[in-house]
Formats: structure tokens, sequence, C-alpha cells
């Protein structure tokens, strides 16, 4: 065992000869930004607590409106205007659209992020508690801990004097959780950013696996589809008959278990999650859960089942809708059945200018010497905001923060993950805004 002063005195040692190989590939401006994120983190860790402990679920209307006040309120001190659009008209809070001119010879980046959480007020998992290297608390991995890292390398780039010359859009929106219905409303905001950006980066969490940081350029569509069956009702001692037939359980029976055998797919996932059937069956209100009546001595006249389907493509979603009309027009005898798909998320499919972004983070990863982020597979993402700017410009997901249990009572952040996520986007930023 050393010494006080010569364990001291041997760790001064060691980072005096790891620092120039970390920062063997930053000039003196870049080395003065990785200081200035680094100096970040205290305060980081204090705007996240408060940020937390502001219940934002997408539905507190109130919640949500006051996290874009405390996000105006970092923003704008940096050279951001920063405009509140209201989308009352789709039943939700607002968004935030902010924009900082820069000298125009760089990238045109668009920073993505939203504000809301999936706890609503009546949750149990309110406040953010420090539990040593982690926090816990609602939204601190998803993604308050992203909008924290995304204003912490903004205030690095302004201490550095590299944001200057950075041309900027972000767009923080107020219900990715629970977006606002039509999204043509309620994605137009983020669609018309993408038409002024060459780029986007996401601020959601960082994806691992096996300890190790990952790097995601592709996210899986997310749509919601709803069969419904209607059929003649009768006694059961019909059924089967040409004259009764088979009843809509029946034929829903077969709809889902052809599905299960005939859509596969590489990418592509498709779920039941909810099943009525009886002599009625009707959905509540918030499409969570129904009621259905029936008896052992009855036909069933009517028959629904709801899920989800993940592809990782837009072309791919089409391709697997028409295979599922396909199947549900197949009716039994004496039912009728129908295929309705909801509004949803688009896919984010991979792409070479994508690859290409990875391929820059890893360039500041190399720098920074910090590992190598592989590419992670798309079956390990879920669906985002960026999906629906996909088709205009290529971008990185998970450049927030590290953390387990996202949309859970528990969700946990990594503290270090603050520290290395803020380096990774100042110096990937800045380097984007250079000619």
């Amino acid at each position: 065992m050393l010494r006080p002063f010569a364990a001291a005195l041997a760790a001064t040692s060691v980072l005096a000869l790891a620092a120039p190989a970390a920062a063997a590939g930053l000039n003196a401006q870049e080395q003065k930004l990785v200081a200035a994120a680094a100096a970040e983190n205290a305060r980081s860790l204090a705007l996240l607590e408060k940020l937390v402990n502001v219940n934002s679920g997408t539905m507190n209307l109130e919640g949500v409106t006051e996290v874009g006040k405390m996000m105006r309120a970092e923003l704008e001190p940096l050279g951001f205007k920063v405009e509140w659009i209201p989308m009352k008209e789709v039943g939700r809070a607002g968004h935030i659209v902010a924009t900082h001119k820069g000298s125009g010879k760089g990238k045109r980046m668009l920073l993505i992020g939203h504000m809301d959480t999936v706890f609503e007020k009546d949750s149990p998992f309110q406040t953010f508690v420090r539990k040593g290297d982690i926090v816990e608390g609602p939204g601190v991995n998803d993604m308050k801990g992203g909008l924290v890292i995304m204003v912490a390398a903004l205030r690095a780039m302004k201490a550095a004097g590299t944001l200057k010359d950075a041309d900027i859009n972000i767009v923080l929106t107020g219900d990715e959780e629970r977006s606002g219905d039509p999204v043509t409303i309620s994605r137009r905001d983020l669609i018309a950013a993408a038409t002024r950006s060459d780029l986007a980066l996401e601020f959601e969490g960082l994806a691992q696996e096996d300890g190790k940081d990952m790097g995601s350029i592709a996210r899986r569509s997310s749509n919601t589809w709803t069969v419904k069956v209607t059929a003649k009702p009768g006694h059961s001692s019909g059924v089967f008959s040409e004259r009764a037939g088979f009843g809509a359980i029946y034929d829903l029976a077969r709809i889902l278990d052809t599905f299960r055998r005939d859509l596969r797919e590489p990418n592509a996932t498709y779920n039941v999650g909810l099943i009525l059937g009886g002599a009625s069956a009707d959905l509540n209100a918030d499409e969570t859960g129904g009621t259905a009546t029936g008896k052992s001595n009855i036909i069933a006249a009517t028959a629904l089942a709801r899920g989800d389907l993940r592809t990782l493509s837009n072309d791919q979603t089409e391709r697997m809708a028409k295979k599922m009309r396909e199947i549900v027009g197949q009716n039994l005898n004496g039912a009728k059945a129908e295929l309705e798909f909801s509004e949803g998320y688009p896919a984010m499919a991979p792409t070479e200018g994508s690859r290409k972004l990875l391929g820059k983070l890893n360039d500041v990863n190399k720098d920074l010497g910090l590992a190598v982020m592989p590419e992670l597979d798309p079956l390990k993402r879920g669906a985002g905001d960026i999906s629906f700017v996909a088709d205009k410009v290529d971008g990185l997901i998970g450049l927030g923060a590290a953390g387990e249990g996202s949309h859970a009572p528990g969700e946990t952040m990594e503290v270090a993950s603050l520290d290395r996520q803020t380096k990774r986007a100042a110096l990937l930023m800045t380097r984007l805004s250079r000619p």
C-alpha cells in the first residue's frame, strides 16, 4: 500500500501519462472545450434534480409547460431564439423550438429531445434521489438526463468559443411519450425544423450492451392495429353449419394465428396485446381495456384484438400491412373482419449517411480516449421522435444519459454518463459546425 503522498504522486503521474493519449487528436481549442464540458458536471446534476422534481407526465400540461420555461431559461442566455409552440389543438401542452444562427459554413444541426415523461401526476414515483454513482427518479434517463447533457454541451461550446459558429435548431416536444393526434399537427414544427437542417442528433438515452456504450442509427416504427370481427349470432348447437357459421371469435383466432405463422420477416415484430369477444365487446375510452358479454351456449357476434407492428423501414410497414389485410379478408363462413391502423411512429432505417455520422462520433471517442461505439441492433431500440424526420435528414440516436428501468418506477441514470456524453456531444457538434 502506498502512503497518501506517494499514492497521490503516482496517480498524478498516471494522469499525466494518460492525458496526452486521450487528447492526442485535440487541438488547443478542443482541449479547452473538453475541460469546459468536465466543469459542467455539478451544475448538470443540480439542473437534473430541478427538472426531475417537476412532474411532467404527458397529460400534466402545467408540468410540461413548467419544464419548458426551465429549458427556455437555459437556452436564451446561450444566444438561442426560443419559442413556445402551444399544442392546445391536439390536447397537449406544447413544444420548445429554439434557433441559433452561426456562420452558415458548417452543418446545420437539429437537436431533438422531449420534456414529458410517462409518469403522470398520480404516479407514486415522483422524486429525484442520489444513490452513490446513480440517481433515481422519473425521467432521469428518459429523458431529462438528455436535456441536461444537451444544455451542458452547448454551455461548454460557448465557454470554448465554438458555439458562435454553430447553426443549430432545437425541438423539444412535450408529448413524445403520448403524441397528440393528428401527428400532422403535433409533429409539424419538428418536421419544419428538419427542412432547415442537414442532420439530426437525438438526445434520448445512451444504449449499452454488457456495459459497453453503443451507437444507434436506426429506430423501428411503432404502429397500433385493431382487428374487429362481426358475425351472425345464434345458438351454439348450430356452430360450424352453413346456416350459422363459425362466429366472430373463431374468425379472430384464425386471423391471429395466421399472423403468427405467415407474417415473419427480419426486423419486423407484431404483438397482440388485447383481445375481447362475445355477444358484445367494446373498448374503453382510453383503449387500454374494455368489456365483453356472452355465454357458453351462444355463437359470438363480435370480437376484437389490438396490437402493434414494428418495422425497420416504411416500405416494410406497407408490405406487412398489405399482408395483414389479405389475411383479415379471408373470412370464415358467417363472419366479416376489418383491420385499422392508428397513427404511430414511422421507421428510421439505417443509412450510409447515418453510419458516417457514427464514424465521426467514433473519431471523437478516439480523441477522447473512449472506446469505439459499435452499431446497435435496431431490434433493441424503440420508436422515437427522430423517426418523423428520418426521410429528410440522417441522424444519430442516444446522445443522452445511460441508465436502466425507463418507463418504470425506480428508473435510474448513471452519473458518470453525464460527463462522457457531454464531452462527446460538445466535441461532435463543434466539429460538425466547421466548414
